[in-house]
C-alpha cells in the first residue's frame, strides 16, 4: 500500500478514535452532585437540564464525525478527488480557475455534507433546550452569505497562493506567507464595519447608566473606546456574550443584546474589564503573532510536499497540481494541527486568567467577575465538570469552576 495513503488512513482513524475516548470520558465524568460554587445560582432541575444538554451534544458530535470519518474514507479510496478533478479540468479555465473550480466544489460537498447535522443541532437540540431563536429564512441567508464570502474572499486569496507557488519557485511559501499575512490583517481592520454588519445588526449602546459607567471605568484605566455596540444576539440564540473586535479606529466593543438583558450593570462592567485585560495584556497580538509563525512554518512544510507523486498517488490523482497539493497537505499536516491546539490553547487559557485577574484587580472586587461567570454557566447549560482531557485538546477557555476557584481569595488554581 502507498504509504502515505496508510499515514492518511491511521491519522483519520486515531483521530476519530480519540474524539470518541474523549466523548466517552466527558459522560462519565458529568457529577451528579451540584457543585458548591453554584448552589446559590443553579436550581437541581436546571443543573439536570443542563447534563441532558451535554450529553445530547457530545452523542451528536460523535454521530457526526462518524458520518463524516465514512465519506471521507470512501471518498479517498473510490478516487472522488480525481473525479472532481477531471470534471474541473474539463471546464478548460486554465491552473487558477480550475483550482477554484475544483475547491469550490469541495467546498460545496462538504457544505452539502454538513447541512444536515447543522439543520437539526438548530431546529431540533438548540431549540429543545429553549437556546435556537433562528428562523429558516435566516438560517438560509447565513448560508448564502458566508458561501459568498467565501468565493469573494477565498477565492482571490487562494488564486494569489495558486499564482505565486505556479511562478515563483522555491521562495514561493514566502510569497504566500507575506500575502496571507497582509490579507488577515486587512480583514481584521475592516471585519468589524463591512463582514459582521452583514449577519447581525450593531446598535450603539444608548445614553445612561450603563454608557455612563462603561466610559468611567475607561477613562481610569487610559482606554481610548472608539465604539461601544449592542449586537442583536437574540436574533439567532439566547445564547450570551461580549467580545472586542477590529483595530485601530474601528475597534469596537460588542455586548450581545442577551447579555445586556441578564446581566446588572456591575456584571457588565467586569464582563468589560475581562475583554480589556486582553488587550492590555496584548493577548490578541501575542496569539496572532504566534498564528502567523504556525502558518509561516505550514507554509514551508507545504512546499516541500507540493510535487510529491507519492502523495498524488495515494489519492488515485492522474494530474498533479498545486491546488490538489493544498488540500492532500491538509491530511498529512492535522497531527501536527492538535498538537498545535493543545499548545495554543493552553496558552489562550492562560490568558483567559490573566483577563480574569485583570477585571477583578481593576474592579475593585472579583464579586462581580463571579457572578457574572456564573450567569454566563447557567443561561448557557455549561458543563461544569468537563473531562481534562477535553480540557486539554479543546478547550481555549479554562473550565468555569477552575476560573471561579482562581477568582477566590487565597486560591492559586491556574492550569
Amino acid at each position: 500500500m502507498n504509504p502515505y495513503l496508510l499515514f492518511i488512513l491511521v491519522v483519520l482513524v486515531l483521530g476519530y478514535c480519540l474524539n470518541l475516548l474523549i466523548a466517552v470520558l466527558e459522560i462519565r465524568n458529568l457529577q451528579p452532585e451540584l457543585p458548591t460554587e453554584f448552589k446559590d445560582v443553579y436550581s437541581p432541575e436546571k443543573y439536570t437540564k443542563s447534563q441532558h444538554y451535554t450529553r445530547e451534544t457530545t452523542k451528536f458530535s460523535i454521530i457526526e464525525a462518524s458520518v463524516g470519518l465514512v465519506v471521507t474514507l470512501i471518498f479517498i479510496l473510490a478516487g472522488g478527488f480525481n473525479r472532481l478533478d477531471i470534471i474541473a479540468r474539463g471546464c478548460h479555465m486554465g491552473p487558477v480557475g480550475t483550482g477554484l473550480l475544483f475547491t469550490g466544489l469541495l467546498i460545496l460537498l462538504t457544505s452539502i455534507l454538513n447541512l444536515p447535522f447543522a439543520l437539526y443541532s438548530t431546529f431540533s437540540i438548540e431549540q429543545r433546550f429553549g437556546f435556537n431563536t433562528t428562523t429558516v429564512q435566516t438560517f438560509v441567508m447565513d448560508r448564502i452569505k458566508s458561501l459568498l464570502l467565501t468565493v469573494v474572499i477565498g477565492g482571490p486569496i487562494l488564486a494569489l497562493v495558486l499564482v505565486f507557488f505556479a511562478r515563483t519557485g522555491h521562495a514561493a511559501w514566502l510569497y504566500c506567507w507575506g500575502a496571507i499575512t497582509i490579507c488577515t490583517l486587512f480583514l481584521q481592520f475592516i471585519a468589524p464595519v463591512v463582514i459582521m454588519p452583514l449577519f447581525n445588526k450593531f446598535t450603539p449602546i444608548e445614553e445612561g447608566d450603563l454608557k455612563g459607567r462603561i466610559n468611567e471605568y475607561a477613562q481610569k484605566e487610559d482606554f481610548a473606546i472608539q465604539g461601544i455596540y449592542t449586537m442583536d444576539g437574540s436574533r439567532r440564540s439566547t445564547r450570551l456574550n461580549a467580545f472586542f473586535t477590529g483595530f485601530g479606529r474601528f475597534r469596537r466593543i460588542v455586548f450581545f443584546d442577551t447579555l445586556i438583558k441578564l446581566l446588572n450593570v456591575d456584571e457588565i462592567i467586569a464582563v468589560l474589564a475581562h475583554e480589556m485585560g486582553h488587550y492590555k495584556k496584548k493577548h490578541i497580538i501575542k496569539m496572532m503573532l504566534a498564528s502567523f509563525i504556525q502558518m509561516g512554518i505550514m507554509l514551508a512544510i507545504l512546499s516541500l510536499f507540493l510535487d510529491n507523486p507519492m502523495l498524488f498517488a495515494a489519492f488515485g490523482m492522474e494530474h498533479m497540481s498545486v491546488y490538489a497539493g493544498l488540500v492532500f497537505f491538509g491530511f498529512l499536516y492535522a497531527p501536527i494541527s492538535t498538537l498545535l491546539g493543545i499548545f495554543f490553547n493552553r496558552i489562550s487559557r492562560k490568558h483567559e486568567y490573566e483577563a480574569d485577574a485583570w477585571a477583578a484587580r481593576t474592579t475593585g472586587s472579583a464579586t462581580h467577575m463571579i457572578a457574572a461567570l456564573k450567569k454566563l454557566s447557567v443561561h448557557n447549560l455549561s458543563n461544569l465538570t468537563p473531562h481534562p482531557l477535553n480540557v486539554m485538546i479543546n478547550y481555549s477557555h479554562p473550565p468555569v469552576l477552575q476560573r471561579i476557584r482562581a477568582l477566590t481569595p487565597g486560591s492559586n488554581n491556574v492550569s
